[in-house]
């Protein structure tokens, strides 16, 4: 698996996440992004064509070299700094409280620790900062969430550890954020991958 993982599937997802439809679901979750921003599951750059002029600098972590080299083009066309802090979401290499904002999309499913990760932002995030998120997850509805169960162990092998049951609106809440803004509901495609959650939650000072 490690050719398919590391060359073919950041490729993959780069294009089943990068097409017009959701293309305007990174943009609300975008929105109101100001200053530093720390984005964990940085992939291929396609939140930075939605980064509001407000945005200084974007502070990627991202694992996949492939990924970063496919990110390049956007990176050196981006109208914002960017800069790679590391390649672990759970293990950050930033200051606390060094960031304004951070931005989370399509990577709370995959990362290894999503508490951990998510307790990481929370550090590097200042008091009063937002983090924004838009992840796919467990449905409400039992029979999709029947099969999401079902076809769970395949997704996680072949999606290099993406889950299909992670509630990532709880997974938020339960690491130190206050819930400000949620809306999940189904978007177009298969019902078992489409449960979006998009949301905007503030840093505690816990």
């Amino acid at each position: 698996m490690g050719i398919y993982n590391d060359q073919i599937l950041p490729r993959l997802v780069g294009r089943a996440c990068g097409s017009e439809g959701m293309l305007r679901w990174r943009t609300k979750v975008a929105r109101g992004l100001r200053g530093d921003v720390l984005e964990i599951g940085f992939g291929s750059g396609l939140n930075l064509s939605v980064m509001g002029p407000e945005v200084r600098t974007v502070f990627a972590v991202e694992p996949s070299q492939t990924a970063m080299k496919l990110a390049s083009k956007r990176i050196r066309e981006a109208q914002v700094d960017v800069v790679h802090v590391g390649l672990d979401g759970g293990a950050i290499e930033m200051a606390d409280a060094s960031c304004d904002a951070a931005i989370c999309t399509f990577t709370l499913c995959t990362v290894p620790d999503p508490r951990r990760a998510l307790g990481e932002v929370h550090r590097v995030l200042r008091p009063g900062g937002r983090l924004h998120f838009l992840e796919h997850g467990v449905a409400p509805d039992e029979s999709v969430a029947r099969w999401q169960r079902r076809l769970d162990p395949w997704q996680v092998r072949l999606a290099d550890g993406c889950h299909l049951t992670r509630d990532a609106s709880s997974l938020v809440r339960e690491s130190g954020f206050e819930l400000e803004q949620v809306t999940q509901r189904y978007a177009k495609g298969p019902r078992p991958w489409c449960y979006f959650t998009l949301g905007v939650a503030l840093r505690l000072d816990t």
